[in-house]
């Protein structure tokens, strides 16, 4: 799907040859038409007549209007324009027209474009059409090809957006594909060579590890984990260098569970299929960087998938078993559902040879941070204030939205134990934190954040599937470093 924006007033947009027509209508000029076109007419009298509601959302349908050459076209209140309500606009509107199987679709704003409100559009609208096709028969793939925004005046910042906007649904839109395979169809290997496809030009590179090098590394937690699984495990380490060497990276860590039985503490039968999805975090890695190669941002980042399975197997960890992690740090295992701490303390240790300025950990973790947070908000934990508030204000500007959760010392009294330095899960209480608080021994030579995304990274029932966050989310982030690092001047050389 492409998307460009050009300079363009209704009376004109409205004899574009497309196939399909949105306009957003603020419900100020709804009341008052600005313009004196066919299609403001019809809003104006739709408004007296009360069958446009002049709420965010309210659509009015038409087919084959005399002075409109689209033929499906839906009008839509987008209320006062924010980002929020333009996002809602936009979802409505795509649910009027979806039947239409348009091909070409223009979008027109009555009012001015922001760069925050463009990328809503752009990402409601590709969110709204997004169909998974891979496993199917008799795939149904998305119609839509052409988007042409348009707008009373194009700025060289509105074209940034769209660029912007366009990259960010690329990412997204491989995250939710490789969260949305069936685990026999995205095996550590099969996300091993995802990686390697992605690590394409001279900015990239890929490496992959296998079950001996894992082991000659001192990753004992990781393959305590991966020991039940008949498929090998890979740790895929790939890295994006889009500034000086002499920056230090960002390091991402995506939980790469292929899917997750629980190994032997079974999980229940009733939704298991779900588990498919506890790669969501590695699948958000791989999305951040397909974004990073259409963007190609002045930042250095270094994206880290341990990648297996967690089964049953005779080999398979047993509760109280005890295995020593990368960092040395004994762990006695009281339940092999709370494999993904696992895999990834091995990989927060890994990260300490990049000297990173900053670590991220993105995990589908805890079926208390669903609880705790529902399908709204990811929790955010973090060791450093000054990393918690970017990105939650990169959340905030995405509309990926996250939420800072308490990381106290006391929270970790649950995870002592007499046969280990630590055990790898406390009580049932606060168990988002107790996960987080695990995580944070093995993450203490650089600022770090735990991004937990059980409650996020797919919905279930009628609309079940992956979301793709928090690709937005991380993105912005990494965006706004970018742009920060290059906003600061060069040293001055010292004189003579």
């Amino acid at each position: 799907m492409n998307f460009e924006i050009q300079k363009r007033a209704l009376s004109r947009v409205i004899r574009d040859d497309l196939d399909a027509l949105i306009v957003l209508w603020p419900a100020q000029t709804a009341a008052t038409p600005s313009e004196k076109d066919p299609l403001s007419t019809l809003v104006s009298q739709a408004v007296q007549a009360g069958d446009l509601e002049l709420k965010a959302g309210a659509v009015l349908a038409m087919y084959g209007q005399a002075g409109i050459k689209a033929r499906h076209v839906a009008v839509v209140c987008s209320q006062d324009n924010t980002p929020d309500q333009i996002r809602s606009a936009m979802l409505a509107a795509w649910s009027a027209l979806k039947a239409s199987k348009a091909k070409k679709l223009g979008v027109y704003l009555a009012g001015e474009w922001s760069a925050s409100g463009l990328d809503a559009a752009a990402s409601a609208l590709a969110q709204a059409s997004y169909s998974y096709t891979t496993t199917l028969s008799k795939p149904h793939h998305r119609t839509l090809k052409q988007v042409l925004f348009s707008a009373a005046e194009v700025s060289s910042e509105l074209c940034m957006a769209l660029a912007q906007a366009q990259a960010l649904i690329a990412g997204v839109e491989l995250a939710k594909e490789w969260a949305n395979r069936p685990a026999n169809h995205a095996t550590p290997t099969m996300l091993a060579q995802a990686a390697k496809a992605l690590a394409k030009g001279p900015s990239f590179k890929c490496e992959v590890l296998g079950p001996q090098d894992v082991a000659k590394l001192g990753m004992g937690a990781f393959l305590a984990v991966a020991q039940g699984a008949a498929e090998p495990l890979r740790f895929i380490v790939m890295r994006y260098n889009g500034a000086a060497s002499s920056q230090s990276p960002v390091v991402l860590v995506g939980k790469g569970i292929t899917f997750d039985t629980g190994g032997i503490s079974m999980k229940p039968a009733a939704e298991m299929d779900e588990m498919k999805y506890d790669m969501s975090g590695a699948a958000s890695v791989l999305g951040v960087f397909k974004a990073l190669g259409e963007l190609k941002p002045a930042i250095n980042v270094v994206g880290l998938i341990p990648a297996t399975e967690n089964m049953p197997d005779g080999l398979a960890i047993k509760p109280g078993d005890v295995v020593t992690s990368m960092s040395g740090q004994t762990i006695e295992i009281l339940n092999t559902d709370a494999e993904g701490r696992l895999v990834l303390c091995d990989a927060l240790t890994y990260a300490e040879r990049f000297k990173p300025q900053c670590v991220i950990d993105v995990a589908t973790l805890t079926g208390a941070c669903v609880i705790a947070l529902g399908g709204v908000r990811s929790g955010l934990f973090s060791s450093d204030d000054e990393l918690a508030l970017q990105l939650q204000q990169a959340g905030d500007r995405s509309g990926d939205l996250c939420w800072r959760m308490p990381m106290d010392d006391p929270y970790a009294e649950g995870l002592k134990t007499r046969f280990a330095d630590v055990a790898n899960v406390a009580g049932r209480a606060a168990g988002a934190v107790t996960a987080a608080k695990f995580l944070q021994r093995f993450a203490h030579k650089y600022p770090w954040a735990h991004l937990d995304i059980a409650g996020t990274a797919w919905k279930s029932g009628a609309a079940k599937g992956a979301t793709g966050r928090p690709v937005a989310l991380l993105m912005h982030y990494l965006l706004a470093k970018a742009k920060a690092k290059a906003k600061v001047p060069a040293r001055a050389g010292r004189p003579a």
